[in-house]
């Protein structure tokens, strides 16, 4: 155990030489120290060998370089989506505007009262060109040579039937054949337009033909002439000179591109042709197939200008049966479409008299036998047999 003297020695270090006192330099003053101190929330700037150690040390983040950042890729459109919506686009257009046409299109009451025909294999409607001029302007009624004569009359009567069995049948009806018209005495067949529109041309057309009229088209004289420029004009083929008057038609023979008036009055003119009312009608189905074959080309649809020109030509002047929908009307074009390509059968009802005098002037008589065959084919749906009455 060591003594109290020996604790002492420790205190006075006598066991060894005196320790030189040391001298405490202060530190260099720097801009985080002021009167030789560091100051609170500054770190004292490092010394070379601290900086280099430092810059030694990892750290958690990573350097900066020069690698870019990959680019934003952009979403690729697939060609043939764009193309599907295109498609459909397209479809919905050629859907839509004749839908729409079928819309704004005028609308006429064509049922007659009473008792009808029970209704008959296939589909046959009736199409009517209307002769009224009450809806014409004055420069329109000079420009198209249509007079002032006021009141509803008609120029055209065709059957359009879509037959059960054997092809399209498009029957022309005179108008001046001489008929009996329900109510009245007999009357050349555009009278019964005049006395009671509409619903007793249907009920006379009904009654002496004996076939149900499941379908009414109305085409106004301004139809021709729109729909003619719409196709962008037709060609007609007179197999003679034409000097009408009335018609306000002058035409040499031959085949000719012409506009919607000169379609018009070719249509419309029959004082000039020696066959009367038969040569008008062959004119009118003339007419109507050049206009559908313009139709039926590509253009047609590939055009949309001329699609919508078309169908609005159609609509302003094209006037329904109230029991006339749009399935109707799809079947008349369809229908249509076959009579003028050659795949269904383009007629007239046979005559026996063009010139038959009655007390309604010069008339047409139907062939009694002929026109019977006929019509009984059109009611049972069976065309087949009307090949030979092919014009």
């Amino acid at each position: 155990m060591s003594n109290h003297n020996d604790d002492m020695d420790w205190l006075y270090r006598k066991d060894d030489e005196p320790e030189s006192t040391r001298v405490l330099r202060p530190p260099q003053e720097s801009s985080n120290h002021v009167g030789g101190y560091p100051q609170p929330g500054r770190q004292p700037e490092a010394g070379p060998q601290q900086r280099s150690r430092r810059r030694e040390q990892p750290s958690g983040r990573q350097p900066a370089t020069d690698v870019e950042a990959p680019p934003v890729r952009k979403r690729k459109r697939h060609p043939l989506r764009i193309i599907g919506v295109l498609a459909l686009a397209w479809l919905v257009f050629l859907i839509g505007t004749p839908v729409y046409a079928f819309t704004v299109s005028n609308h006429v009451d064509s049922a007659p009262d009473g008792d009808r025909l029970a209704a008959q294999p296939g589909t046959t409607i009736l199409l009517v060109g209307s002769d009224a001029r009450d809806d014409l302007t004055a420069e329109e009624r000079k420009e198209l040579g249509t007079g002032s004569v006021e009141g509803q009359r008609t120029d055209t009567m065709m059957l359009l039937h879509l037959p059960a069995t054997g092809p399209a049948v498009l029957l022309s009806l005179p108008r001046d054949s001489y008929v009996a018209i329900p109510g009245r005495s007999k009357n050349k067949l555009n009278a019964a337009y005049a006395f009671g529109g509409a619903p007793l041309l249907v009920q006379t057309v009904e009654s002496n033909t004996g076939i149900r009229v499941d379908g009414y088209l109305e085409v106004g004289m301004m139809a021709i002439v729109d729909l003619v420029d719409a196709v962008g004009g037709i060609e007609v083929c007179p197999d003679f000179d034409i000097d009408d008057k009335d018609a306000h038609l002058t035409m040499s023979k031959g085949c000719q591109d012409v506009d919607g008036v000169t379609a018009l009055g070719y249509v419309r003119m029959r004082k000039s042709d020696p066959r009367g009312d038969l040569g008008r009608v062959e004119r009118q189905r003339e007419v109507i197939s050049a206009i559908m074959k313009k139709v039926a080309t590509p253009m047609t649809v590939v055009n949309p200008v001329r699609y919508w020109q078309l169908n609005m030509a159609a609509a302003g002047s094209l006037t329904l049966g109230d029991d006339t929908g749009v399935v109707q009307v799809g079947q008349a074009a369809f229908g249509f479409l076959q009579v003028m390509t050659g795949a269904g059968i383009s007629m007239t009802v046979p005559v026996s008299d063009t010139d038959y005098r009655t007390s309604a002037g010069s008339s047409v008589l139907w062939d009694a036998d002929e026109s019977a065959e006929v019509f009984a084919a059109i009611a049972s749906g069976d065309t087949a047999s009307l090949e030979k009455y092919r014009e």
